[in-house]
């Protein structure tokens, strides 16, 4: 029988609070003490982002926690630096959970020469 692995939640700099209550809520239903992962998103003087995962994920299931509410290009490419920490950091499966996608308005094309964002 394959072992059960207890998911892990990280969560970006978009929405702590959030991020804080889904693992209390969690931590209720599960039985057992549900914490976020340890990790540093911070941001260099120019605003690069970097992240730093200061725990063991390796082979372990991930969940990105990670609106993309204003400023949507930056939360969204914290997203993507936090999942590509996670991989190269060998976790086994990244899922994220974004609670508003910024561009999910833009899914068809309002008039001719319009990208398609979503």
């Amino acid at each position: 029988m394959p072992a059960v692995t207890e998911p892990k939640l990280i969560s970006g700099n978009a929405n702590q609070p959030l991020a804080k209550s889904i693992a209390r809520r969690m931590s209720m239903h599960r039985g057992m003490s549900v914490n976020l992962v340890d990790a540093r998103v911070e941001r260099f003087n120019d605003q690069e982002i970097f992240v730093e995962v200061f725990e063991n994920v390796r082979g372990e299931d991930m969940y990105v926690i990670q609106p993309t509410s204003n400023p949507a290009n930056d939360n969204l490419m914290e997203l993507l630096i936090m999942t590509d920490a996670l991989r190269r950091s060998s976790a086994s499966r990244i899922t994220a959970v974004i609670p508003y996608f910024g561009y999910a308005r833009q899914d068809r094309r309002a008039k001719a020469r319009t990208p398609i964002t979503a």
